[in-house]
């Protein structure tokens, strides 16, 4: 199991066209992902689920990967998120 944490920084937060970007890059492991923002946490392959966490800017997110290729997709999505929000 691999977990980081990631500080939202777009000003508009986790909306619409992020978390399906977000759930895309997902969507490319075969691990399962979840993403916490405080107590609300969900399946990160998931598009409704995501946007129900409602991470405005500034909220902090913890990612966890778990499964076979855990640490390829940490490292992909530190990546994604870092370049995106």
């Amino acid at each position: 199991m691999t977990t980081f944490t990631h500080i939202i920084r777009d000003p508009m937060g986790l909306h619409a066209r992020p978390a399906a970007a977000l759930v895309k890059a997902c969507a490319a492991y075969q691990c399962a992902i979840t993403v916490a923002n405080g107590s609300a946490k969900c399946d990160a392959k998931r598009l409704m689920a995501v946007m129900r966490l409602g991470a405005k800017n500034g909220a902090e997110l913890t990612i966890t990967c778990d499964g076979t290729d855990e640490e390829a997709a940490a490292a992909g999505l530190q990546a994604f998120l870092a370049d995106n929000l």
